[in-house]
């Protein structure tokens, strides 16, 4: 099964070369289930023709915020209308669950408690599952026809779903431990000491991104999105 990944954004330089960009993230994340990629720098403007361009598609996490003002914003909303008219599988990453959520009447803005970093416990309907997280932005108002599926003290619209075709979410479970403990030492200046330790405390502790890899992959390949 082809999937489209849409790269909203790139790692840190320091961490590319050992760990890879966002898209290799992803296609680690989801090796070993049928799936071949093609990534397309939509935040340096590569664009594909449109949603036929694959089978499925998903968007990566970004440094941006959606609701600012960059070229790639407004053609990359426009992509993930017409990919949701034409029932398309379509998952979103951090970034990726904001901008779908924008782009079909939603709302994004800057949390009030500012950011969430490291390891963090949701609410899935009757379980608890942990993933780490990188934001400080979120979806505050779900677009029309999108129904929560998990939530937490810190981000009230976790995780949510459209119909039987499109998953977004908040977390990242392409990011392992690594990662976290890379962005902490490159991009850490950001973020409040104390949040960057109790991110550095939550190391080793795992997390429940193999679970929400097969959620992924199941709903890329048509299984549903709830």
């Amino acid at each position: 099964m082809h999937i489209g990944i849409l790269q909203t954004g790139h790692a840190p330089d320091a961490l590319r070369p050992a760990l890879g960009d966002y898209s290799d993230l992803f296609q680690s994340l989801l090796d070993g289930r049928g799936f071949e990629f093609t990534t397309f720098d939509v935040v340096d403007m590569a664009f594909p023709d449109g949603p036929d361009a694959a089978e499925g598609w998903l968007i990566t996490g970004s440094r941006h915020g959606a609701y600012e003002e960059h070229p790639f914003i407004p053609p990359l909303e426009a992509l993930i209308r017409d990919i949701h008219a034409a029932g398309r599988p379509l998952v979103g990453i951090c970034f990726g669950h904001q901008i779908i959520a924008q782009a079909l009447g939603g709302r994004v803005e800057k949390a009030p408690g500012g950011w969430v970093v490291g390891r963090q416990a949701y609410r899935w309907g009757d379980e608890e599952v942990a993933l780490n997280a990188w934001h400080q932005d979120q979806v505050v108002a779900l677009p029309e026809g999108a129904e929560r599926i998990a939530t937490s003290p810190a981000c009230r619209n976790a995780a949510y779903v459209i119909g039987p075709h499109v998953f977004g979410v908040q977390a990242h479970p392409e990011f392992d431990d690594r990662f976290i403990e890379g962005l902490i030492e490159h991009r850490g200046d950001a973020i409040p000491p104390e949040l960057r330790d109790e991110a550095r405390a939550g190391l080793g502790r795992g997390s429940d991104s193999a679970a929400l890899a097969d959620h992924i992959a199941r709903v890329l390949q048509g299984g549903g999105a709830a």
